[in-house]
């Protein structure tokens, strides 16, 4: 019986040595604790998550980009192929783009006077600070974007961030600028990037200006729930698997996880929930919130596999320490993937939904007949 509690590797407290990798800082050294969960939560995105048959999505909260996140580490992830689909708040797509358009943001201080700050026209993200002219600049460039023709009519979050996205790749390549945004990186790759609440940002509210001005960009959400469904669904159905790695909580997390309530819960569709299950937060589970929500509570919603809640990890810590060090041990672990570029492949994943969705409904109705002629 002890052998059965004492299996795992045994923690030997050997020195750290110079210039140690990452990768082996991870493996030998992350025994316990939160540490251990991080070592825990790399090795299922290495050896499971980032398998040929798995696709993965990513859901992106907290102020990441501000603080140099989007180009350090969610577009090398991106662009080896290891990130699938995307949902994003609007602001870190906002934010992220400061950069693309030549802005710069600067390390500052959280002890400050904060009505001097605003006096000098400058904003505090905690610890970053930046010109207010920062955002009128940004807000200008999605205004004259928005007010194109291509922009003019209903369209999911996906098609509208990767127009933005097209845009946004001109700009960085006009003006020279090395690093990558998010929104640019996913239109070249053809990874989707969703918000599944479009009107709680900077890029929402610009789009009401435009509203007013009497131009018709419109966003269907409801749309974007059915895609993402339809993601998950195709990679369950043609024998692979799906993993959702989350940074942070909030809406974006609950709209990854709501794929599969949506495809067996609301649509009918036989499945049993996501397959891994890798999420990064600070929030604590007790007061009920779904930002620390547990894998084992997503079971009970059909939003993970039971059988595979062994395959779940959740990192208590701050994003900005570990999303570093999850992307540079997937990259050094693993060659970079061939993209799945499932934006191109939005229209056939949709229809394909429907056509189980119309099974589904079949199945129903006969159900229902053949319990109306027991009665």
């Amino acid at each position: 019986m002890n052998r059965k509690f004492l299996s795992g590797n045994p923690i030997i407290p050997k020195p750290i040595p110079k210039n140690v990798s990452v990768s082996e800082l991870v493996d030998t050294y992350y025994q316990a604790y939160n540490a251990g969960r991080l070592r825990e939560a790399c090795q299922l995105f290495v050896e499971n998550m980032l398998k040929p048959d798995c696709t993965v999505g990513m859901s992106i909260t907290g102020a990441l980009t501000p603080a140099g996140l989007g180009g350090s580490c969610l577009v090398p992830l991106i662009e080896a192929g290891f990130v699938d689909w995307i949902v994003s708040t609007g602001a870190n797509l906002y934010h992220d783009t400061h950069f693309a358009i030549g802005h710069t943001l600067y390390r500052g201080s959280p002890f400050t006077d904060d009505p001097l700050l605003r006096k000098n026209a400058i904003i505090r993200i905690y610890d970053v600070v930046f010109e207010y002219k920062v955002l009128l600049s940004t807000d200008s460039f999605f205004r004259e974007l928005l007010r194109l023709h291509e922009f003019q009519g209903e369209m999911g979050t996906a098609e509208l961030h990767y127009r933005l996205g097209k845009y946004i790749a001109e700009r960085e390549k006009l003006l020279g600028i090395k690093h990558s945004s998010v929104l640019a990186t996913a239109y070249r790759c053809g990874v989707p990037v969703y918000t599944s609440s479009p009107g709680d940002s900077s890029i929402g509210m610009n789009i009401a200006e435009v509203a007013l001005d009497g131009y018709k960009t419109k966003i269907d959400i409801l749309l974007d729930v059915n895609e993402t469904a339809a993601i998950v669904l195709h990679a369950k159905k043609n024998g692979g698997k799906s993993g959702v790695l989350m940074l942070g909580g909030g809406s974006p997390k609950n709209f990854v996880l709501q794929a599969e309530p949506q495809i067996q819960e609301v649509l009918g569709i036989d499945e049993k929930g996501h397959d891994y299950y890798l999420q990064i937060t600070d929030a604590r589970p007790d007061t009920g919130g779904l930002s620390g929500a547990t894998p084992g509570e997503a079971v009970t919603w059909g939003k993970v596999d039971p059988d595979k809640l062994g395959q779940a990890v959740v990192v208590y810590t701050d994003t900005t320490i570990a999303l570093p060090i999850l992307t540079s041990y997937a990259l050094s672990k693993v060659k970079k993937k061939p993209l799945k570029r499932l934006y191109d492949k939005r229209e056939a994943l949709l229809g394909g939904l429907y056509k189980e969705y119309k099974k589904a409904q079949a199945r129903r109705s006969k159900t229902m007949k053949n319990k109306t002629r027991i009665y």
